[in-house]
């Protein structure tokens, strides 16, 4: 009953950002006006239907603002996942006259992956690039991908496990001078790594709002001016007849908010999430926890902290994490009680490495203090040492 008491008191500590985050205070406030005060459809033409159209015209602007696109190329959606269809299928149906090969990455999000897969199966090729033992595509590998009847390229920016960033404008560059549209997932990236599309070269570019402190259910789509694409959802003209429903106006001026917000905060978010890192790890060194940081040491993103830990199992990590009211994560999926290892491991390290079966991802967000890290490296310290000795 004690021990009951004790976990209840406990400060529970959130540190899955990479999987969602919590929402912003002033995002919840501007919501709720939008809630209570615009109800309109922006498709009609009376003045409760402008007064709505003109709030996601806004809400256009700020997004496109910050990536250094145009007010027309922004498309909003439902997240992450329906603006990598958008992208892949979009550009794929839209331009299999010229060639039905998509060039991608083994490790990128299931939203990319589970589509090409789809695809596979209605007839087009597709190449799955490998990664090094940190995670990162090799240009080299690229260039040899490369084919004349290639018409898409997908590429992530930043992994979702591991916190990688991918040499998007390297690969950008290689792309001018060929006729294959490129795209990548920055659901990870944006907000924290300055993006700017036209430095990229990208013509397609995915966004998820509640990654940044938004709401669930909404994001956008960059699709440059002259890219081709088909529309996947019919229905309505909405989004100048590129993505068919009625425009959800109170999760589009949300995300519009946390938009704003992420970029007055980024410099200080990245500056908290590093020494987030430097506090975690050192802790762990002090009290003689063996463990192996996964990722590129050079290349990647500060909020992800991906570790593996010698001779101890995820699921037991995970539970003792939970029972410690510790929000973490790792890779793997769990299904009908078995654990499926994560592909971004496997494809680093392969499938006999223990490192598949003993990595846990950390990832910081809005609300983390230093006081939660410190109290974290040490719950996890005391569940690491209890686990070794069982």
């Amino acid at each position: 009953m004690l021990h009951q008491e004790r976990i209840m008191r406990m400060e529970r500590i959130y540190v899955d950002h990479a999987a969602t985050s919590p929402m912003h205070p002033a995002v919840i406030d501007v919501m709720v006006i939008e809630m209570n005060q615009t109800f309109g459809n922006p498709s009609s033409i009376h003045s409760f239907g402008r007064q709505a159209r003109q709030k996601v015209d806004t809400a256009r602007l700020v997004c496109a603002s910050s990536i250094g696109a145009k007010v027309n190329e922004i498309i909003f959606t439902s997240g992450g996942t329906e603006s990598d269809n958008l992208a892949i299928r979009g550009a794929v149906y839209a331009n299999q006259k010229f060639g039905k090969h998509i060039i991608t990455s083994a490790i990128e999000h299931h939203a990319i992956l589970h589509t090409c897969q789809a695809l596979e199966k209605e007839g087009f090729e597709v190449t799955y690039l490998p990664v090094d033992h940190t995670g990162r595509v090799n240009i080299e590998d690229v260039k040899s991908a490369l084919r004349e009847d290639t018409i898409l390229v997908s590429i992530m920016m930043v992994n979702n496990e591991i916190g990688t960033v991918q040499p998007i404008q390297e690969i950008g560059e290689i792309l001018k001078n060929h006729k294959a549209l490129f795209h990548t997932d920055a659901v990870q990236a944006y907000g924290l790594i300055p993006v700017d599309v036209n430095e990229l070269g990208v013509d397609f570019l995915s966004i998820s709002s509640h990654k940044i402190n938004g709401p669930k259910g909404v994001g956008f789509l960059y699709a440059r001016e002259n890219a081709t694409f088909s529309q996947l959802q019919f229905g309505g003209q909405q989004e100048r007849k590129r993505r068919a429903g009625t425009e959800n106006v109170p999760g589009i001026v949300g995300l519009a908010k946390a938009v704003e917000l992420i970029q007055i905060e980024r410099e200080e978010r990245v500056e908290n999430y590093l020494r987030f890192q430097e506090i975690f790890i050192n802790e762990l060194k002090v009290n003689d926890i063996r463990f192996e940081k996964n990722g590129n040491e050079t290349f990647f993103a500060p909020h992800v902290l991906n570790l593996s830990f010698d001779d101890i199992s995820i699921e037991s990590f995970l539970v003792n994490l939970d029972i410690a009211g510790i929000a973490a994560s790792s890779g793997s999926a769990c299904t009908a009680g078995s654990v499926d290892p994560s592909h971004v491991l496997v494809e680093m390290f392969g499938i006999e490495s223990p490192k598949i079966r003993s990595s846990i991802r950390f990832s910081f967000g809005y609300g983390n203090t230093e006081d939660q890290i410190h109290a974290l490296a040490k719950r996890v310290t005391s569940i690491v040492q209890r686990l070794v000795k069982m």
